[in-house]
């Protein structure tokens, strides 16, 4: 079955590759962990533990495979480059305001 679900660090479509991912399932691009927290939808980095999901185990590094039972793979969790840009430049604006 179709989605459209892209790899989380790099955006690489994951379309070719079954639901649901194996815990071990890799990116072919970037070699990024898919059955991981960033690639879930209840991955919320505004959350305490950034999980939407109260009762789950805390997963300390949301980046690597995890056994995790309330793991979906989401759409959207490609945020791209520009985020990131974005925040190292803001970052760089504040320590500049603040002398640092």
């Amino acid at each position: 079955m179709a989605h459209d679900i892209q790899c989380w660090k790099c955006g690489n479509p994951l379309a070719a590759l079954a639901l649901p991912f194996g815990r071990l399932e890799r990116c072919g691009k970037c070699g990024a962990a898919l059955h991981c927290c960033r690639l879930g939808g209840e991955f919320d980095p505004r959350r305490p533990q950034e999980c939407n999901e109260p009762t789950v185990e805390e997963v300390r590094d949301k980046e690597r495979a995890n056994f995790c039972g309330h793991y979906r793979p989401v759409a959207g969790a490609f945020k791209g480059g520009d985020v990131l840009a974005a925040g190292s430049a803001a970052r760089a604006e504040l320590d500049k305001l603040f002398g640092k």
